[in-house]
């Protein structure tokens, strides 16, 4: 007998999810332990196991859609079995009615399921729709297309690079044919699941899909387009790209997890589909006795970056003027940052900190071999510190409550070209000083080349912005909402301080927090500073 699998609960907070990717296709055989799908919840993608056996049936969310919690995600059953009740909502079909379904009951599966939308598509041919490709992305712009109409696809291919409102990601083909139509140009802003490409057999009339917007034109279903694929959006699958050009393809939980444990993708041999490296193939990975493989491409690629445009020569006296079209990530910035400042009423708090005690400490901790820790590392760690004291500044506001977080994850904001991408170092308050400092090097040097994945920008819960190394001796920042507050760190500065009653040479820094006033009222944010304060001044009590 059939069994309805539903969306399931993978968090504590989650109240949807979106499926990634499909580990299964329908008509596929399923044993109790394999791996169905893989599902982003609120907070990280997860494989999901199946924990009954026999062939999938239907699918009721395609990759890249969200649905709530106790949706319908699935159905497992017989080979064959009639199942339209189920899928309708309905109780399970008596045998009287299963050799001839009432006109009501395909009017409700074609509703239930967009497979019948997609029936009458010409065999082969599949429509890749705008992919959603953060939990916060509603629209994407094609930075560039990797391949061109008449080109040969296979799985496994780059289709084009799509700028989120986090990052630009270079988006995968999970099919192989020709690519037939190109839906959304370089530069193009479009929705998610709008006609971004077309890919079938060479040839092939796709006009009337194209005439409908991406979906199948209205005929009559025949033998034939019943047997044609349905509809799939393609979902990015993360990859790794080794010295000798072959491309590893892993799962995000995998990917993750290797990176945890330090694990090279590029040494573990996948059990998935295609040599896909799953989340048991990185936990039961053995390292090699031999030496890894060394990525050498990082330094060469940064020689052979092309040098910056030259400036245009303008005459003197002359008006000149460029115009620059703003990008996803610019718009999403000047969006979020205008609702934080005129939602959350901000106020700031600055403090100056001797910093002579901490550059000493720094000194002594890099002269350990392969050891390198930055004053803003210190930082990092000071304030994870802090808040775990004064758990109020890692709060968020909603209007009904204020959440307070006693975990601790720290968002470091970084500088990119586009603008501004802010990476999370999660349960911070546990990492070491060379933890934070691999980390952030790591996680920035990513920003920078846009390798970044969505799920390590996600659950901050409070943000430091350092301008210190540019110069800037004090500046406020905006509060990266949903957080309660922001820290700005300023430079080193070396000046005359009062020591004893002593006109002295000494090094400080200014530091100032942006506090939500809903949130936090001033007396507990100069408590949090002054904490703060006590463990940069003096860094050895970060240890007790």
């Amino acid at each position: 007998m059939a069994t309805i699998i539903t969306m399931p609960r993978l968090s504590d907070t989650m109240t949807e999810g979106t499926v990634a990717t499909w580990l299964k296709k329908v008509g596929d055989k399923v044993s109790e332990g394999d791996m169905l799908a893989e599902i982003e919840t609120d907070k990280a993608t997860m494989e999901f196991e199946s924990f009954n056996e026999g062939t999938l049936l239907y699918i009721g969310i395609k990759e890249g859609e969200t649905a709530p919690i106790d949706s319908l995600l699935a159905i497992i059953g017989n080979e064959g079995e009639d199942i339209s009740a189920l899928i309708s909502g309905g109780a399970t079909v008596s045998p009287a009615k299963e050799e001839v379904p009432a006109a009501t009951d395909v009017k409700k599966e074609e509703t239930a399921t967009p497979a019948a939308a997609t029936a009458a598509l010409p065999a082969g041919v599949v429509v890749v729709t705008m992919p959603r490709l953060s939990d916060t992305m509603t629209e994407g712009t094609v930075a560039t297309w990797l391949k061109k109409v008449g080109d040969k696809v296979s799985e496994g291919d780059m289709l084009a690079e799509i700028e989120t409102d986090k990052a630009t990601m270079e988006f995968e083909s999970f099919n192989e044919g020709t690519l037939l139509y190109i839906g959304i140009q370089e530069g193009q802003t479009a929705p998610i699941d709008s006609l971004l490409a077309i890919i079938g057999p060479a040839g092939t009339d796709v006009s009337g899909i194209i005439a409908s917007g991406g979906t199948a034109p209205v005929a009559v279903a025949t033998e034939e387009a019943k047997a044609a694929p349905a509809t799939l959006t393609a979902a990015p699958v993360v990859q790794e790209a080794p010295a000798d050009g072959q491309r590893v393809l892993a799962s995000p939980l995998a990917k993750k997890i290797a990176s945890e444990k330090g694990i090279q993708l590029t040494q573990v041999k996948g059990s998935g589909e295609n040599g896909r490296i799953t989340k048991s193939d990185v936990e039961n990975f053995t390292p090699q006795a031999a030496a890894t493989p060394v990525a050498a491409s990082a330094a060469s690629a940064k020689s052979e970056a092309a040098a910056p445009a030259a400036k245009p020569y303008v005459p003197a006296g002359q008006v000149a003027t460029e115009e620059i079209k703003n990008s996803t990530m610019r718009k999403i910035i000047a969006k979020r940052l205008a609702e934080s400042l005129f939602t959350a009423p901000h106020y700031n708090l600055v403090i100056e900190v001797t910093m002579d005690e901490a550059m000493k400490s720094r000194s002594v901790i890099n002269s350990v071999p392969d050891t390198k820790v930055s004053f803003n590392d210190m930082v990092i760690k000071a304030s994870a510190l802090a808040l775990k004291k004064h758990p109020k500044i890692n709060s968020q506001w909603s209007a009904e409550s204020i959440i307070i977080n006693y975990h601790v994850n720290i968002g470091v904001a970084v500088a990119v070209e586009d603008g501004l991408v802010v990476p999370v170092l999660p349960f911070t308050d546990g990492m070491s000083l060379s933890q934070i400092g691999t980390s952030v090097r790591d996680l920035a040097g990513r920003a920078k080349n846009k390798k970044l994945l969505p799920t390590e920008m996600e659950g901050s819960t409070f943000t430091i912005s350092n301008l210190g190394m540019f110069g800037i001796t004090e500046f406020n920042s905006i509060i990266n909402q949903p957080n309660s507050a922001i820290l700005s760190v300023g430079a080193i500065v070396e000046k005359p301080v009062v020591k004893n009653g002593q006109i002295v040479v000494g090094n400080t820094m200014m530091l100032s927090l942006a506090c939500d006033h809903r949130t936090i009222d001033g007396a507990t944010g100069a408590q949090f500073l002054q904490t703060l304060k006590q463990y940069i001044e003096n860094p050895v009590t970060m240890l007790a």
